[in-house]
């Protein structure tokens, strides 16, 4: 395993440890104070730590490198994750509506808030910290279940921060419905980051094409490096978590030989992986009857 896929499966390892840390104190801010809007911030981090579960798996199963069954790798492990995930932050939001329902029925006032205040604040912070390392080094190493942990965890810290100052408001107006308010809220922010997670990751399940820029990149590097050549067509991309797939059909001279073909193959390839990292390459070398003169217009 390269160093930077063995430093991401340390990261993912690292967010269930961080996530059970959390959990736990998030559980004791709700014991010493039985607020609801604190209970739900805890039912959220149950969460996060089956979050990091998953992307632990998926992580560890995307490095597995290609084999007779899946001959173009596990790179998709990591949407599947994903999408377990923000199903699960979906079912997370449900069950906090519940409580939030039941405490409006039946309103209270915390106990010791100044003292579940600190707890929750401490894990608050334990989470931003956090959440910009999974955000950060997920979108280097381009791992779609470490930025969803991270980004999930951001959610977490929004409602956190939500939860205690709504907390703080109870304690000055004496309001003892607002608890289950906060929780309400607490549930449809979820719900929405929860939808946001599903969403993307069925983009990359659908094989979505890299971002526009890239594929400009990619076609400048294709039109410069392929001298000799007569066009490329039918160019198309698509992403499978750090993977890059690209292929197009390249039309030559017909008394061009095989080897002078390759050629031009290979330095538009060498181009290509030095700019496009993690990138699988397929060109189709066709003669020059088969243009279709479109796409990219080499002579």
């Amino acid at each position: 395993m390269s160093t930077a896929a063995n430093r991401t499966l340390a990261i993912a390892a690292s967010s269930l440890l961080i996530g059970l840390v959390v959990l736990g104190l998030k559980f004791l801010a709700w014991y010493v104070t039985g607020s609801i809007a604190l209970y739900s911030d805890a039912l959220e981090s149950i969460v996060n730590v089956v979050t990091a579960i998953v992307a632990l798996i998926a992580v560890r199963l995307a490095q597995k490198p290609a084999d007779a069954a899946l001959p173009y790798g596990y790179h998709k492990a990591e949407y599947f994750s994903a999408v377990i995930v923000g199903v699960m932050i979906i079912v997370a939001a449900i069950l906090i509506a519940r409580e939030a329902v039941l405490g409006a029925m039946a309103p209270q006032l915390p106990e010791a808030p100044m003292q579940g205040l600190a707890i929750s604040g401490v894990a608050t912070v334990i989470n931003v910290i956090w959440a910009m390392v999974l955000i950060r080094h997920g979108g280097r190493v381009r791992s779609p279940a470490l930025e969803a942990d991270g980004r999930h965890l951001l959610t977490d810290v929004v409602s956190s921060l939500g939860v205690l100052a709504g907390l703080a408001l109870v304690l000055l107006t004496g309001w003892a419905v607002l608890d289950a308010i906060l929780a309400g809220l607490v549930a449809l922010n979820i719900l929405w980051s929860g939808w946001g997670v599903i969403r993307q990751s069925i983009g990359g399940l659908m094989d979505v094409a890299v971002q526009p820029e890239t594929q400009k990149v990619i076609r400048e590097i294709i039109a410069t490096n392929a001298d000799g050549a007569i066009e490329a067509h039918d160019i198309r991309t698509r992403q499978a978590g750090r993977m890059t797939f690209i292929d197009f059909h390249l039309v030559v001279p017909g008394a061009m030989s095989v080897d002078a073909a390759h050629a031009i193959c290979d330095r538009i390839e060498a181009r290509l992986r030095e700019t496009v990292k993690d990138a699988l390459i397929t060109i189709h070398v066709e003669p020059e009857e088969k243009a279709k003169h479109s796409g990219i217009v080499v002579v």
